[in-house]
């Protein structure tokens, strides 16, 4: 008796695109490796590819889905009823963490300075994100903490723990760790962004030490070793380093009130938290813990600016290789010119994202030069406004060329989408951002004039680039509501004119032509795929993601 084939037994009738094999994260990324080299890091590629090739192994995508299924949990009290506030992980989220700590993304471009270490850690940064972006919470503050703490006396105390690349998740007083990780506390639940509406309170103990009361509607990362918090000193408002653990053996009185259940990032825990006397000291000048923080700020939304991208480079190589595999109306999708279109337009963005990223992290390697510190203080909030709102829309647009496959939690798509709004919400929303770039302004009116400038300079056949640089400029003379109103536009048009820099000196040429014309050109709709003249698909394709 004859038996037909069931549609799962004969590959070709099936038409479900397998998982992305093995491959080199680095390697298989231009944009990535022109970069590390265009921004000073190139001695460090030998590294890079070693690692690229680890994070690459679809073994590590599949433990990724299932550390994001299984988040952690509370448990506040141990059988004994005494209060232990711990939260506990799914086992694989100490491989990421170890993963990450090895890399030196945790504080290796502080304590192991060098010729493109900021650039070095942001490749590295770039392609662990593609796998696994909850774990890069605790590195990013623990990395972004190490500046303002290697001002203080007693930094030589914990120095050897956050230099180190082992990960030591143990929940252990720093005396019995091999290495150690630092969250942050800054917002509460009255006021949000609005740090001056804190209403913790710090009493002087002596020595140098301070009693904490109050609560943090976010404080993440709840299981590190410490964090560095805000509350209000006399009349002003300090920061403070709380350990985890006293140096006498007894837990720090910091109790877990909740986990937040988040959208995404469910591998990686946030709390709500108060402290009932909790001990900490102060860092920074007194009074300025805003300012204290706010310089954290800048580093950690570098790293909101690398995670976008990274989300924006994954999902597009899902959606590529989604397209090479399946089949539609009698062709597979990338050679219907539609979808190759928006493929292509979609390739445009996350190679933008990625010059832009890398260039930031360079002008973190040139600390001591005060064009990068200026170009830095502008384009780190206007980066993190314009990037971190694009990987929403990329992601959705890569969700969707997977169709219905997409939108289920079987595939990697809904994760992605899921993880794409974090970074534009986290260390301060598109608004806050967007006021910042103007606040910056404010402070050094020539820095935006000198960037403008100097890019319209440097293109001068290219009327699109004048146009976002005469609009940029005429926003200076207006008063402080009018600009407010145009704040979007400035930290728009200010990225994609530094990004159409980038392209134009670094990228292919037609790469750099669809980019300039499509952004800074004729109007061709928000969606992407909606320009008004066909992109060249072929070139963008092929160096997006070889076949």
């Amino acid at each position: 008796m004859h038996l037909e084939h069931r549609a799962s037994e004969v590959p070709e009738a099936d038409n479900q695109v397998p998982d992305l094999p093995d491959c080199n994260l680095y390697l298989a990324d231009e944009a990535l490796v022109q970069g590390v080299r265009r921004e000073g890091a190139g001695s460090r590629e030998a590294e890079l590819e070693t690692w690229g090739a680890r994070l690459g192994r679809a073994g590590l995508s599949c433990l990724a889905a299932e550390v994001n299924r299984q988040g952690p949990v509370l448990r506040a009290f141990d059988r004994r009823g005494l209060r232990i506030d711990v939260v506990e992980f799914h086992s694989g989220w100490s491989e990421f963490l170890s993963l990450a700590f090895a890399q030196g993304m945790h504080g290796g471009a502080w304590t192991d300075p060098g010729a493109g270490a900021q650039v070095a850690r942001a490749a590295h940064y770039l392609m662990h994100g593609q796998v696994e972006a909850g774990s890069l919470c605790p590195v990013t503050m623990t990395s972004a903490a190490i500046p303002l703490l290697a001002r203080e006396s007693w930094f030589s105390g914990i120095r050897p723990l956050l230099s180190g690349r082992e990960y030591d998740g143990r929940d252990l007083p720093l005396a019995g760790k091999r290495g150690m990780m630092i969250g942050m506390g800054m917002t509460e639940r009255q006021g949000g962004s609005d740090l001056r509406a804190n209403l913790s309170r710090a009493e002087p103990q002596g020595e140098g030490w301070f009693r904490l009361t109050g609560h943090k509607w976010f404080f993440s990362s709840p299981m590190s070793d410490a964090h560095l918090v805000l509350a209000r000193d006399g009349d002003g408002h300090s920061c403070f380093y709380m350990p985890r653990w006293l140096d006498d053996g007894r837990r720090n009185p910091v109790h877990i009130l909740r986990l937040k259940d988040k959208l995404g990032n469910r591998s990686n825990a946030s709390a709500e938290v108060e402290f009932d006397g909790a001990l900490g000291r102060r860092i920074g000048e007194p009074g300025r813990g805003i300012a204290t923080l706010v310089e954290m700020a800048s580093y950690t939304r570098l790293d909101c600016v690398l995670g976008s991208a990274a989300l924006m480079r994954q999902a597009l190589v899902q959606g590529i290789h989604h397209a090479r595999h399946r089949r539609a109306f009698g062709r597979r999708l990338i050679e219907q010119p539609l979808m190759r279109q928006v493929l292509a337009d979609l390739a445009l963005e996350s190679e933008a994202a990625t010059a832009l990223a890398l260039r930031l992290a360079g002008a973190f390697d040139r600390l001591d030069q005060p064009a990068e510190q200026a170009l830095r203080r502008l384009l780190t909030p206007a980066a993190k406004f314009w990037v971190c709102k694009r990987a929403i829309d990329v992601t959705a647009e890569c969700m969707e060329v997977w169709g219905g496959n997409g939108y289920v939690e079987d595939g990697p798509m809904a994760r992605l989408y899921r993880e794409a709004p974090v970074n534009s919400i986290w260390e301060g929303s598109g608004n806050v951002m967007c006021l910042d770039v103007l606040r910056a302004v404010r402070q050094e009116p020539q820095s935006l004039a000198q960037v403008v400038d100097g890019v319209a300079r440097s293109h001068p056949g290219e009327p699109a680039l004048r146009a976002a640089a005469d609009r940029l400029r005429a926003v200076l003379a207006l008063d402080a509501e009018a600009q407010q109103a145009l704040a979007r536009m400035v930290a728009r048009d200010l990225v994609l004119l530094v990004q159409a820099d980038l392209l134009l000196r670094h990228a292919p040429q037609e790469l750099a032509r669809a980019f300039v014309d499509s952004r800074l050109g004729a109007a061709g709709g928000d969606a992407f795929g909606a320009r008004p003249s066909a992109l060249p698909a072929d070139a963008l394709l092929r160096r997006a993601w070889p076949d």
